[in-house]
């Protein structure tokens, strides 16, 4: 088989081989959070499996570049661009400006997605950076009469699009609006499913971001933050979109409407979306109260990896259902895993390198590893074949050199805590560095001041530092 990822693409409706604009580049978009909370492990699961799509293509010898919004202005408390700005409602909860809520929990987002092993994307950008770029994609879809004012906002008028559900299949009659929320009517509007582009005072008296425009003072709307933010670091032309399903209708629908009136051209080839995490009740969601973070646990004993490792082991296009008792199973399945690689009776060379690796097999294993991904990321095949190799009877250092490298796309720490320390690239004064804020996390965690300590870790993360608490204690190692 030739190692070709192959992808479902939401666009289609079906597993097609991936082929980008550019030969041997790729232009990946992730949507990124809504910084007014913490995330539950739901969000994090998307985060994951795009994080693992990303290292597969880059696995397979693809140059990607990958960029990632912040949502800190816009994102109403319904898809149907009515109620409360979700930011605005972060700082009243917590008596904080938003920006300092904006603040605070994109350090925690990033701090999360440390723990989880989530490469940060080569560009993060908060929506509030691109206000002109906004208010440009704005004016021009009014030029072409794309968008219309009323009650002194600006709308998108979706009925001059042929065929504006085309990434759902929907059609006018049976498409639900407002998927995850209640819905109001906006009397506004020209038709039920046109959004809004830019809100003025009119909206809100009190909000608490506001910029001048042709419009008025007032702010976008979360739709049209994800396209400018995307053609300003990626150009006119996407690979690959990735979300959430509940992205689906109505954020990418509207993200495809705006992008390609304004474009005048296809926009985006490829739509990666990941499934719910659900417990026993339905999906998780911020809005019933108690919610699964990351940090939770921790507090219960569990290494963020296992997590990663729970996740892995289904499909990102099912549903998957969070219980103790599985992640129970999955955690002893893991240090069972570690402890086996851990036990591997390996022999170096002068320069570092294994010492009788058999190429044979480590083509064959590697093969297959790749071809477990190339079919619509399949995580739990590519698992397997890690257990394969260990099964296989072949010397040690040939099985070590396979973990390490599957353990590039995979990231569940599989590599032990020795070989990290040796192998983390780091030069004498970033090693002093490093221990020493490690020591100073150590010390606040005996403290229970675990702000701090998660505070150093976001801190190590920005520098490209991933840490790991390990019954043998804290390891860490540079992301290269």
């Amino acid at each position: 088989m030739e190692n070709r990822l192959n992808i479902y693409n939401t666009l289609t409706k079906r597993v097609e081989k991936f082929v980008p604009n550019t030969d041997g580049k790729v232009a990946m978009y992730t949507c990124g959070p809504t910084v007014y909370h913490f995330a539950h492990i739901g969000n994090l699961r998307s985060y994951i499996c795009e994080d693992v799509l990303e290292k597969t293509l880059r696995y397979l010898g693809y140059d990607v570049k990958r960029v990632m919004n912040i949502t800190d202005v816009g994102h109403l408390s319904s898809d149907a661009d009515t109620g409360e700005d979700k930011m605005l409602a972060g700082a009243k909860r917590e008596h904080k400006t938003v920006m300092e809520i904006a603040k605070f929990y994109t350090d925690a987002f990033f701090s999360d997605c440390a723990k989880l092993n989530i490469k940060t994307p080569d560009v993060v950008e908060p929506a509030t950076n691109c206000i002109n770029e906004f208010i440009h994609m704005i004016e021009v879809l009014l030029e072409k009469g794309y968008a219309y004012r009323a009650g002194e906002n600006v709308y998108f008028d979706t009925s001059k699009l042929k065929d504006y559900y085309v990434l759902t299949g929907h059609s006018e009659e049976n498409l639900f609006v407002g998927v995850r929320d209640d819905v109001e009517e906006d009397l506004n509007k020209r038709n039920k499913n046109d959004f809004v582009l830019w809100f003025t005072k009119s909206k809100f008296e009190d909000q608490a971001l506001k910029w001048d425009s042709p419009w008025g003072v007032g702010y976008p709307g979360w739709h049209i933050e994800c396209s400018c933010i995307s053609m300003k670091h990626l150009g006119e032309y996407m690979d690959i979109h990735c979300g959430g399903v509940d992205n689906i209708f109505p954020h990418h629908t509207n993200e495809i409407a705006q992008s390609e009136s304004f474009l005048g051209h296809k926009w985006c080839n490829y739509w990666f979306h990941v499934h719910h995490l659900n417990d026993k009740t339905g999906k998780m969601s911020k809005s019933k109260g108690d919610f699964l973070t990351v940090s939770l646990l921790e507090q219960k004993g569990y290494d963020p990896l296992v997590y990663r490792m729970f996740c892995l082991q289904s499909h990102y296009r099912k549903p998957l259902e969070f219980s103790y008792e599985v992640l129970d199973q999955v955690k002893a399945s893991y240090d069972k895993l570690k402890k086996r690689i851990a036990g591997l009776k390996t022999e170096k060379n002068e320069d570092g390198s294994l010492k009788s690796v058999d190429k044979e097999a480590f083509d064959k294993f590697t093969e297959s590893f790749k071809n477990s991904l190339c079919s619509d990321i399949n995580t739990a095949g590519a698992l397997t074949v890690v257990y394969d190799v260990l099964k296989a009877d072949i010397n040690d250092d040939t099985k070590k050199a396979l973990v390490d490298s599957f353990d590039y796309v995979l990231s569940l720490g599989l590599v032990n805590a020795e070989q990290q320390t040796e192998d983390n690239g780091a030069d004498e004064e970033l090693s002093s560095y490093v221990e020493e804020m490690l020591a100073k996390r150590t010390e606040a965690k005996k403290a229970k001041d675990f702000a701090t300590a998660d505070a150093i870790r976001a801190e190590l993360a920005e520098k490209g530092i991933t840490i790991k608490d390990t019954r043998e204690g804290t390891v860490w190692e540079l992301n290269r």
